[in-house]
């Protein structure tokens, strides 16, 4: 059959058409499947990611566990350590450790009223609905709220009426916003990033300046703890139970001054530092023993000697002491009492600790420090340490080729053995 010469046009016609087609199939499908590795690659990367961050993160362990426990600051390796610690290479991708106290915070769970009122930010009817969530019974503050509230709401849910859990749980607390709560650092790095100084440019909203103003997140916890035990591990002396012998040779004080402790207890101390008073002594007074039978006051020399050695509990955890030696402007301000002369006191003490390569070792070192009284000494005193146990481990890792990025949150207890993880989360900074 001969074929015209219209006919082998459109032949022509149609297998051009059907190479364009076949082209064009090939293409897409040549597509899907670079398309199909690129997912695939990036699935593998998350996975390899998410396995650096654990990496990281038992690195960190090994790092806390390691360091040496008489006191915590700043400049221990867990802290100070950007060598081993940023950007280390693991098997095609990188991650970052950042290591933070919890410590030195203020513990949402024995935080007081006017310690949240002096944090940045904070209002009188945020604080006392923070504090009726933590309650155990109905009756709301004069500004704060109870489950009538909360089982009110359109989505409604149940007040806590017990311990907070974890930090987060404070966007359930009415007024606590996402701001208030992250501020500008909403990656948790403690960097001011590009994207946090850019105004309206890009979340997060921030004021565009050159100061990172961190949320509530950096300093409030709901996992501090102080172990109730001196800089050597050995359990402290209750003052409030000892005997004059045992006072006089556990702590090597004179057993005059051991009988001044036990004649003035009377139905026990409430703080070690009642110790002590504006009318202290210096220093002892002459002699090894001194008189048994009369008692003699405890001098200030003394009191910071034995201070770590001391306790007025029989608990062996106390929840929610403050690490001193961590612990960052904002939350010393408020546990010095918020006001100009705490703000003071706290520039004091902050630059006071970072000369020292070990921090304060007992708390009876601020006694030593410029316009500390003893009076707001005894005011702090049982809400303060220089050691810690329980910190967050914030890990994130970056594929080389793919670029996937995996972010690991993990709170520790290294006062356990093993370590104890006490909270994981992995995802979203938020």
């Amino acid at each position: 059959m001969v074929i015209g010469k219209d006919n082998q046009g459109l032949v022509l016609v149609a297998v051009l058409w059907m190479v364009a087609v076949m082209t064009a199939i090939a293409a897409i499908v040549g597509q899907t499947s670079r398309l199909n590795m690129k997912m695939a690659a990036s699935a593998a990367d998350e996975v390899r990611c998410k396995w650096a961050c654990r990496a990281g993160t038992e690195h960190a362990i090994a790092v806390l566990t390691e360091d040496l426990r008489d006191s915590d600051c700043l400049l221990d390796l867990w802290s100070d350590n950007a060598e081993d610690f940023n950007d280390a290479m693991l098997e095609r991708c990188r991650y970052t450790v950042r290591v933070t106290d919890e410590a030195g915070r203020l513990n949402l769970n024995t935080v007081t009223k006017e310690q949240l009122l002096a944090l940045p930010d904070m209002e009188e009817s945020i604080a006392e609905a923070l504090l009726d969530w933590r309650d155990t019974d109905d009756e709301p503050r004069a500004q704060g709220v109870e489950g009538g509230y909360y089982e009110t709401l359109p989505i409604p849910y149940r007040i806590r009426n017990g311990p907070v859990r974890t930090v987060r749980e404070l966007l359930r607390v009415k007024g606590v916003t996402e701001d208030l709560l992250y501020g500008e650092d909403t990656n948790l790095d403690g960097w001011l990033d590009y994207n946090e100084r850019d105004g309206e440019a890009s979340p997060p909203l921030d004021d565009g300046d050159d100061v990172l103003d961190q949320g509530w997140i950096a300093f409030l916890t709901c996992h501090s703890y102080d172990k109730n035990v001196d800089a050597s591990g050995n359990r402290r002396i209750n003052i409030n139970q000892a005997d004059q012998k045992q006072l006089a040779s556990d702590l090597g004080i004179k057993s005059s001054q051991a009988k001044w402790i036990v004649d003035n207890r009377g139905s026990g101390f409430r703080s070690i530092a009642d110790l002590i008073s504006d009318q202290s002594p210096q220093s002892a007074s002459p002699g090894t023993g001194g008189n048994q039978e009369q008692a003699e006051p405890i001098d200030l020399q003394t009191f910071q000697q034995i201070a770590d050695r001391i306790t007025i509990s029989g608990e062996e955890k106390i929840p929610g002491k403050v690490n001193i030696n961590t612990a960052p402007r904002e939350v010393l301000v408020a546990l010095f009492g918020g006001d100009d002369s705490a703000e003071q006191l706290a520039q004091t003490v902050m630059a006071n600790r970072s000369s020292l390569a070990s921090g304060f070792t007992s708390i009876a070192d601020l006694l030593n420090q410029e316009s500390m009284t003893v009076a707001r000494f005894k005011a702090i005193a049982e809400q303060i340490t220089v050691r810690s146990d329980i910190f967050t481990i914030r890990c994130a890792a970056t594929a080389d080729v793919s670029g996937a990025r995996v972010q690991t949150e993990c709170v520790v207890d290294r006062g356990e053995t093993p370590c104890a993880v006490l909270y994981w989360y992995q995802g979203a900074n938020y």
